[in-house]
């Protein structure tokens, strides 16, 4: 439930007078444009909030995965729950443009996901599922029954694999959806208008686009500013994009881009000079194809809109004309006839939800809805709260629910319902990954349906919950630690104490464990005893309650996406290696919050501190090493600060391991390492994706590759979604390049791991993606990592 203040911040964001506008804008427009993108906060956000606010069109976003590949620069969520976070962000950008979306991939543990950067838009599809990749989209285009479609990026050699992808299938969908042999219960075949490409090139700092985009055909020119607030279309799409912060989104701009050029690739043949050129555009444009009867009822309804339009802001005539546009367009849609109802009557039932939309705030009727708790178990029960507002007018409530929910009939108070609500004790756990989120409401397994009768119009429309209702498993606990690292070139005497922590101490546990293993119940939780001939490898454990698995509940709280959490399978993980530590190192860990190396490293047994701003202003000498984590120049501002008194700390013998960094995270190529190194731009250059890419020694009597481990082939191997990224492509005659690497095709890159005598100490930077690899549990990123943070006095022997 929010509290009083999130609440009276969310109702100031969302004024009744900008929500009515954006109401009745929806009416001017009979078309819908649906743009195709690979991640959240691929979408075109500022030619969108054009389309939509400026000429009134249907947005829809179709996003094939759930971004859960990519990075964070807020926090350290990855895998799931970084989809999970990234949908709800992809849910908020979306609601800032009154788009919906359509999802096409379920999370990490679907086909279609987000497996990090790809280069190759066929491999992609490949990994992804072609056909079913396709299916799914064309699909989605008969359940919006898009007018337009315009994907973001082209398919060109330079250009992120899932786009390419997303493109090719996006082009490959138009014919499926309209073949009537393709069956989609439920869903007739459509036939898209209009294809379009973006006559832009996705060039930049990520992509290098190696073929120059297609001649404009036309452009989408921004109409003035948005008439209710006065901000320029572009300046709407970047607050939908701010809500993309795990990526870094929201920028402030200057001079506002009005002008999007785009190329026609399938559709009318013919000059244009408006995209919706040669489209039923409007309610009068509709009735050049419907029957004498139906058209002239349309034409009424039109005129009626614009009275509504015209009459902005004063609530009582919009309510009048839109009852009376409502009774033209039901005149319409009985009068039309089958066939062009066939082709048509999809323009007709929405705007019907959209005038009942726009009614109801006209009357003054923006109601909030919330549960008691918002997180339930399978036989729980909590209180739905429904706070009814309306000028003069009864209003009423009705709530459904999905599959294991039970609602009680309305207890009226006031202006407020409450019901009572249960869920069954073989409640199913809510889904964490939707197939999509509607502009109009109706969205998650709570739906309740307002209504109010209006000039003799029973008007209804759809309210979300202030916070999703779900059904959280009904056992969910923290092993501590959830992942052991058994070092055998060291091993511990005796049993691994793990601690269970958040669940009933009467409640049956029980730990699964391999053959040879022993698991005893503790207090506290459980001592594991590995068996003493334990083989390297990997080892899942997971955890039983009464004989049913649990779970982890991960909790994701941010401003700008609310509360949410992400669910999975509890299990304790143990990762058996050999593994040398150096001697005498003390580690000083600066994090920017988007990695673990800082745990992992005390995890296998390093002296490890955590440095916060007033560490870092204090006494460094006390390290032999400091590592700065990913972003965290961009992250932590106290550290740019201080970076004359690190540089001097590095001449005077300490070892600076810096991990990768994007140029635009606070990395000054002359000033943030102690000699000059830059980093590649576009990254797409300078970046290995092929976690499988072999990996060559430059300098093979490097100490950083031989003590206190020698790192081989096997170090190499069983690697996950990449090897690295944003790699140094300059930097200073100090520094030498220790290895070479490169995705098949492509000239070796030199700058994965660097490093540099400095004074008595030494820099030593990586673009190799080891706080991934170490979340992973990849024996040779331990093995590596142990040998980068020893004391600069045990890596000065280098020879060339």
């Amino acid at each position: 439930m929010l509290t009083a203040r999130e609440r009276l911040a969310r109702q100031k964001s969302r004024p009744l007078l900008v929500e009515l506008y954006r109401a009745l804008s929806r009416l001017t427009s009979t078309l819908t444009v649906m743009n195709t993108g690979a991640h959240p906060d691929d979408e075109h956000s500022g030619m969108l909030a054009a389309l939509r606010f400026g000429l009134g069109m249907r947005v829809v976003i179709a996003c094939s995965t759930r971004g859960e590949g990519g990075q964070n620069s807020l926090g350290a969520e990855r895998g799931g729950a970084l989809g999970v976070l990234r949908s709800r962000e992809m849910e908020e950008a979306a609601r800032t443009l009154d788009a919906d979306v359509a999802w096409l991939g379920f999370g990490p543990d679907d086909s279609v996901h987000d497996f990090g950067f790809s280069k190759n838009g066929a491999d992609t599809l490949a990994r992804w599922g072609r056909d079913r990749t396709i299916a799914r989209l064309a699909a989605a285009y008969r359940q919006y029954r898009p007018d337009i479609v315009i994907p973001t990026f082209l398919d060109v050699p330079g250009q992120h694999g899932h786009h390419r992808a997303m493109t090719e299938a996006a082009e490959a969908a138009l014919a499926l959806a309209a073949d009537a042999t393709f069956s989609t219960p439920g869903l007739l075949p459509w036939s898209v208008a209009k294809y379009y490409l973006p006559a832009w090139s996705g060039g930049g700092d990520t992509y290098d686009d190696e073929v120059p985009p297609p001649d404009a055909t036309v452009e989408v020119r921004a109409p003035g500013r948005d008439t209710v607030t006065g901000a320029s279309f572009s300046a709407i799409g970047e607050w939908s994009r701010a809500y993309h912060a795990t990526q870094g989104m929201g920028r402030w701009t200057m001079d506002p881009t009005t002008r999007w050029p785009l190329h026609l690739r399938h559709g009318p043949a013919g000059s244009e000079t408006d995209i919706r050129a040669n489209l039923p555009a409007t309610l009068a444009d509709l009735a050049r194809l419907m029957p004498e009867r139906a058209a002239v009822a349309l034409h009424a309804a039109q005129d009626q809109i614009a009275s509504a339009m015209r009459a902005f802001p004063d609530r009582p005539l919009i309510s009048t004309a839109l009852v009376a546009a409502a009774r033209a367009i039901e005149t319409a849609r009985t009068s039309a006839g089958d066939e062009p109802l066939r082709t048509h009557g999809h323009r007709l039932e929405r705007k019907l939800l959209e005038i009942d939309a726009a009614l109801l705030l006209a009357e003054g009727i923006n109601p909030i809805a919330w549960a008691e708790p918002h997180r339930l178990h399978a036989g729980d029960s909590a209180v739905l709260r429904v706070q009814l507002e309306g000028d003069t007018i009864p209003v009423t409530a009705t709530a459904t629910a999905g599959d294991g929910i039970g609602i009680g009939a309305p207890d009226k108070h006031g202006a407020s319902l409450t019901f009572a609500l249960a869920t069954t004790p073989t409640a199913p756990l809510s889904d964490q990954f939707l197939p999509g989120f509607a502009s109009l409401g109706g969205n998650g397994q709570v739906r309740i349906a307002i209504a109010a009768t209006i000039e003799g119009r029973a008007a209804t429309t759809m309210l979300d919950l202030e916070e999703p209702l779900t059904i959280a498993p009904s056992h969910t606990c923290l092993l501590q630690p959830s992942t052991v690292i058994v070092n055998r070139a060291s091993p511990v005497a005796g049993a691994i104490e793990i601690k269970l922590a958040g669940i009933a101490s009467a409640t049956s546990l029980a730990l699964q464990s391999p053959t040879g293993w022993r698991v005893d119940r503790t207090s506290s939780g459980f001592a594991v005893t590995p068996p003493a001939d334990l083989q390297p490898g990997r080892y899942h454990l997971p955890v039983l309650v009464d004989g049913h698995p649990a779970f982890s509940d991960q909790a994701i709280a941010y401003p700008h996406i609310g509360r949410t959490h992400f669910v999975s399978p509890l299990a304790l993980n143990v990762l058996a290696l050999d593994l040398e530590l150096p001697a005498n190192t003390s580690i000083g860990y600066v994090g920017g919050g988007s990695d673990r190396v800082g745990y992992w490293l005390k995890a296998i047994g390093l002296d490890v501190t955590e440095l916060d701003d007033a560490a870092l202003a204090g006494d460094l000498s006390r390290f032999t090493s400091i590592v700065i984590g990913t972003f965290a120049f961009g992250q932590r501002p106290a550290l740019r600060q201080h970076l004359k008194k690190l540089h001097a700390w590095v001449a005077s013998g300490g070892h600076l391991l810096t991990l990768y960094h994007r140029p635009s995270d606070g990395w000054d190529p002359q000033a943030t390492p102690p000699r000059p190194v830059r980093i590649g731009s576009p990254s797409l250059r300078w970046r290995v994706t092929d976690p499988a890419a072999e990996v060559s020694t430059l300098l093979a009597n490097s100490p950083l590759l031989l003590q206190p481990n020698i790192i081989g082939a096997d170090d190499w191997s069983g690697w996950d979604k990449e090897r690295g990224l944003y790699f140094a492509a300059e930097w200073d005659p100090a520094y030498q390049a220790l290895l070479a690497m490169n995705d098949v095709g492509e000239a070796p890159l030199h700058g994965a791991l660097i490093s540099a005598e400095i004074g008595a100490g030494r820099h030593t930077h990586t673009s190799l993606v080891l706080h991934h690899q170490l979340d992973k549990l990849v024996p040779g990123a331990f093995r590596l990592m142990a040998n980068l943070v020893q004391p600069a006095s045990n890596a000065s022997r280098e020879e060339t």
